[in-house]
Protein backbone atom coordinates (compact mmCIF):
# COMPACT_ATOMS: atom_id res chain seq x y z
CA UNK A 1 0.00 0.00 0.00
CA UNK A 2 0.82 3.83 -1.08
CA UNK A 3 -0.20 7.03 0.22
CA UNK A 4 1.70 9.81 -2.04
CA UNK A 5 0.49 13.21 -1.12
CA UNK A 6 1.18 16.84 -2.79
CA UNK A 7 -0.15 19.95 -2.91
CA UNK A 8 1.59 21.87 -0.04
CA UNK A 9 3.36 24.55 0.08
CA UNK A 10 3.54 28.04 1.45
CA UNK A 11 0.40 30.74 1.99
CA UNK A 12 -0.56 33.85 4.13
CA UNK A 13 -2.91 33.66 6.28
CA UNK A 14 -6.30 33.38 5.47
CA UNK A 15 -4.92 31.85 2.01
CA UNK A 16 -6.43 28.00 0.21
CA UNK A 17 -4.60 25.16 -0.61
CA UNK A 18 -5.46 21.93 -1.99
CA UNK A 19 -4.00 18.87 -1.03
CA UNK A 20 -3.92 15.53 -2.67
CA UNK A 21 -3.18 12.15 -1.78
CA UNK A 22 -2.97 9.07 -4.33
CA UNK A 23 -3.28 5.44 -3.19
CA UNK A 24 -2.72 2.45 -4.53
CA UNK A 25 -1.98 -1.13 -3.14
CA UNK A 26 -5.73 -1.65 -1.95
CA UNK A 27 -9.29 -1.24 -2.54
CA UNK A 28 -9.86 2.30 -2.47
CA UNK A 29 -13.45 2.56 -3.28
CA UNK A 30 -14.23 0.27 -0.22
CA UNK A 31 -12.21 2.05 2.26
CA UNK A 32 -12.65 5.03 4.46
CA UNK A 33 -9.55 7.63 4.05
CA UNK A 34 -8.55 10.05 6.28
CA UNK A 35 -6.45 13.12 6.39
CA UNK A 36 -3.75 13.70 9.46
CA UNK A 37 -1.98 16.47 9.91
CA UNK A 38 1.39 17.02 12.20
CA UNK A 39 2.29 19.96 14.12
CA UNK A 40 5.49 20.65 16.17
CA UNK A 41 5.52 19.25 19.47
CA UNK A 42 2.31 17.62 19.02
CA UNK A 43 1.24 14.64 18.09
CA UNK A 44 -0.65 13.59 14.94
CA UNK A 45 -4.17 14.76 15.08
CA UNK A 46 -7.11 13.18 12.64
CA UNK A 47 -7.89 16.25 10.51
CA UNK A 48 -11.04 14.69 8.13
CA UNK A 49 -12.67 11.11 7.33
CA UNK A 50 -14.64 10.13 4.27
CA UNK A 51 -16.59 7.22 4.20
CA UNK A 52 -15.70 4.99 0.96
CA UNK A 53 -18.77 6.44 -1.17
CA UNK A 54 -17.86 10.06 -0.02
CA UNK A 55 -20.93 10.80 1.56
CA UNK A 56 -20.42 11.07 4.95
CA UNK A 57 -17.28 13.40 6.13
CA UNK A 58 -16.32 14.21 9.56
CA UNK A 59 -13.97 16.91 10.81
CA UNK A 60 -12.21 17.72 13.36
CA UNK A 61 -13.75 21.01 15.41
CA UNK A 62 -10.74 22.96 14.37
CA UNK A 63 -10.99 22.58 10.99
CA UNK A 64 -15.04 22.45 10.39
CA UNK A 65 -16.29 25.21 8.19
CA UNK A 66 -12.77 26.00 6.46
CA UNK A 67 -11.47 22.67 5.46
CA UNK A 68 -13.82 20.43 2.76
CA UNK A 69 -12.59 16.89 2.32
CA UNK A 70 -13.31 14.56 -1.05
CA UNK A 71 -12.82 11.73 -2.83
CA UNK A 72 -12.59 10.67 -6.68
CA UNK A 73 -12.77 7.25 -6.51
CA UNK A 74 -12.02 6.49 -10.45
CA UNK A 75 -8.70 7.93 -10.21
CA UNK A 76 -7.79 6.37 -6.27
CA UNK A 77 -7.69 9.73 -4.98
CA UNK A 78 -9.07 11.95 -1.63
CA UNK A 79 -8.66 15.48 -1.31
CA UNK A 80 -8.73 18.20 0.99
CA UNK A 81 -9.53 21.67 0.32
CA UNK A 82 -7.87 23.80 2.71
CA UNK A 83 -9.86 27.46 2.77
CA UNK A 84 -8.86 30.71 5.39
CA UNK A 85 -5.87 28.79 6.57
CA UNK A 86 -4.51 30.06 10.05
CA UNK A 87 -1.15 30.02 11.80
CA UNK A 88 -2.26 26.72 13.61
CA UNK A 89 -2.63 24.96 10.10
CA UNK A 90 1.33 24.84 10.02
CA UNK A 91 2.27 21.11 9.57
CA UNK A 92 3.04 17.93 7.40
CA UNK A 93 -0.36 16.30 6.25
CA UNK A 94 -0.62 12.93 5.54
CA UNK A 95 -3.64 10.47 4.15
CA UNK A 96 -4.38 7.05 5.44
CA UNK A 97 -7.09 4.58 6.17
CA UNK A 98 -8.88 5.14 9.59
CA UNK A 99 -7.00 4.46 12.91
CA UNK A 100 -3.49 5.42 10.09
CA UNK A 101 -3.16 1.82 10.47
CA UNK A 102 -1.01 1.33 6.92
CA UNK A 103 2.71 2.88 6.56
CA UNK A 104 2.99 6.28 6.22
CA UNK A 105 3.67 8.32 3.25
CA UNK A 106 6.08 11.29 3.39
CA UNK A 107 3.15 13.67 3.81
CA UNK A 108 3.02 17.09 2.49
CA UNK A 109 4.68 20.09 3.71
CA UNK A 110 2.17 23.17 5.05
CA UNK A 111 3.15 26.63 5.99
CA UNK A 112 0.96 29.34 6.62
CA UNK A 113 3.04 32.33 7.74
CA UNK A 114 3.18 35.93 6.87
Amino acid sequence: VQFVESGGGWVQPGGSLRLSCVVSGLTFDSTVITWYRQTPGKERELVAAVTASGQSIKYAASVEDRFTMFRDNPKNTAYLQMNSLKLEDTGVYYCNVFGGLLPWGQGTQVTVSS
